[in-house]
């Protein structure tokens, strides 16, 4: 069975970086200007103070456009993907359950179809065009989290006594999940790929914006009551891209250590190609 990193290195999305998609925006309240980095893997971060505009936000990325693709061919250079031979197995912590995958070539159709036999997940069509199994999978990941996430988001709503009207699943590039003003949770399939305690918090987490659509005090107060040790695994899911981790799903997007981005300013005497800021008028 092959290890998380090389399981979700799977699913990862490796886009280059535009105005409109490509990069990730984390809001910071101790940050005083943008900043970017990118990580060696190609993905790319904005880090922004608060009240930061959407637009404002894609004028800083197109201006250093040229910068990031610079970047991120140079860390390509550096640091060359691991050779990745589509799963013979995918095992699935959160839901504590494994899957053998098995590969039919059928000449007759261009597509790639999967289907599901016991625990083993069979992918039959054009097999050889790797790009659509990885759909296929990710089809198969998104149905299967439906089944599993709902029985349980209920049991913790239940408990909780936080509704929701809706349940989404999705692959989101940037979080773990999120609650709609209309009752909608969506969650990523992804979280399948953690530990138990990670797919709980985070439902614990969504369900408690039902009250507090914010991340107040009374919002972190609502949800100690119910997890104690949220912060540990809050810094757990917030780091979990950054780890290598050998752990099996432990985390979603799996780095090496080398591949945290030093944290730079841009002083004339710095010559690290990671994070590059400006000041925020």
């Amino acid at each position: 069975m092959q290890p998380a990193s090389a399981q979700l290195s799977l699913f990862e999305d490796h886009e280059e970086p535009d105005v409109e998609s490509g990069f990730s925006v984390r809001e910071s309240s101790r940050a005083k200007r943008l900043s970017i980095k990118v990580y060696p893997r190609g993905r790319v971060e904005v880090v922004v103070p608060r009240r930061t505009s959407a637009a404002a936000v894609r004028e800083f990325v197109e201006s250093h456009r040229e910068w990031i693709r610079d970047t991120r061919a140079a860390f390509a250079a550096e640091h060359p993907p691991e050779p990745f031979a589509l799963p013979s197995s995918v095992y699935l912590p959160a839901i504590e359950r494994a899957f053998c995958v098995r590969y039919e070539r059928d000449d007759g159709g261009q597509g790639v179809r999967y289907r599901v036999v016991g625990n083993t997940v069979v992918l039959s069509g054009n097999i050889h065009n790797e790009s659509l199994c990885v759909t296929a999978l990710k089809r198969w990941l998104t149905a299967l989290g439906r089944r599993e996430y709902r029985h349980r988001l209920q049991h913790l709503s239940d408990q909780t006594g936080n509704p929701f009207r809706k349940l989404h699943v999705r692959g989101q590039k940037t979080c773990w999940g999120s609650h709609s003003s209309t009752g909608t949770i969506s969650l990523n399939y992804c979280l399948m790929f953690l530990q138990p305690r990670m797919l709980r918090y985070v439902m614990i987490h969504e369900l408690c914006h039902a009250r507090h659509m914010n991340h107040s005090a009374q919002f972190w107060r609502l949800v100690a009551s119910f997890e104690p040790d949220y912060r540990k695994i809050d810094r757990a899911l917030n780091s979990a891209w950054r780890r290598d981790s050998h752990q099996a799903g432990m985390f979603f997007r799996v780095c090496t250590q080398s591949d945290m981005p030093k944290r730079l300013t841009p002083t004339a005497n710095s010559s690290g190609r990671n994070v590059i800021a400006a000041n925020v008028r």
